[in-house]
């Protein structure tokens, strides 16, 4: 492997300088560009989901490999979700932040949509969760996790944006084992913070969803606690048999705490997991929490 030094001292490996360079001699680089297939090479399949699916990508002037998810326009209009859709592209393409997954560009052609995202070489983190021994993390992994994901939500709130939907499957991984949190499908861009929408996955719905309550992003908090939870212990801590009784269990906050857990851990998901919203601590907190530092050690 090459190395070269830059004018600051640090090295650069050849391959990404030489990647870097035709990046920057790309017609669309600092200029107005139509993306559209003829631009891309598809490989085989990543996943499939309800609209379409996701393959593995090249950009054919430079080789820069994409995760490309192609969505019909016919079922995006039979379930009506165009502009949940259009929602989705506009508030994820603004965001760039280590932990978010980067949407590059889109287009579309007369069938389908075509969206360019970040390649995330390990896929899902709920397969991980679920190949896990005991079908759970360890405290330094969930730890690990856990921050980043505490990092990318303050990155979001600090932009006016709730994901409101966050979960193991919306969460993938890197082939350095690093979290980037995706699927902005059911997320808000609101200045005044308020919303009322029920939207999201039923055992991570926190109490004033649940009640059709005004909330604002500690939604996102309250969603955090649970995933910290599933982490930990392998499914949420409200699951249940029916819609009614999972609803129950949130309002009361009846959560059980499997005796292999620590206490660190526990606190930090009580702290999350509080009614009034209000008292939910902050994303901050969270990274600074002490079973946090502790677990990076």
């Amino acid at each position: 492997m090459d190395l070269f030094e830059t004018n600051d001292g640090d090295t650069i490996n050849s391959d990404v300088l030489m990647q870097t360079i035709k990046m920057m001699q790309h017609p669309a680089y600092g200029n107005p560009y139509e993306w559209s297939t003829q631009d891309f090479d598809l490989g085989r399949a990543l996943g499939r989901g309800k609209f379409g699916r996701v393959y593995i990508a090249r950009e054919r002037e430079t080789g820069f490999m994409v995760a490309m998810k192609v969505m019909f326009k016919s079922q995006l209009t039979k379930w009506n979700v165009e502009k949940q859709l259009l929602r989705e592209i506009e508030i994820q393409s603004r965001l760039k932040h280590p932990h978010i997954l980067r949407l590059y560009t889109w287009f579309h052609d007369d069938r389908r949509i075509y969206l360019a995202l970040e390649l995330a070489a390990q896929g899902e983190l709920y397969k991980h969760l679920k190949a896990a021994p005991k079908g759970r993390f360890d405290e330094k992994r969930s730890a690990r996790y856990v921050s980043q994901v505490a990092d990318a939500l303050n990155y979001c709130h600090a932009n006016n944006v709730i994901h409101r939907d966050l979960k193991p499957e919306n969460i993938l991984l890197t082939g350095d084992d690093n979290i980037k949190l995706a699927d902005f499908g059911w997320s808000a861009h609101t200045k005044s913070n308020k919303r009322k929408t029920m939207c999201g996955t039923l055992d991570y719905l926190p109490p004033e969803m649940v009640d059709g309550k005004m909330y604002d992003d500690s939604v996102d908090q309250w969603c955090l606690g649970i995933l910290c939870y599933e982490f930990l212990v392998g499914q949420p801590p409200f699951e249940s048999q029916t819609t009614q009784h999972t609803y129950d269990k949130i309002r009361r906050l009846d959560i059980v705490y499997p005796r292999h857990m620590s206490m660190g851990s526990i606190n930090l998901i009580t702290k999350l997991l509080r009614i009034p919203s209000s008292s939910r601590i902050t994303l901050r907190d969270v990274m600074n929490h002490p079973w946090i530092l502790q677990m990076k050690k």
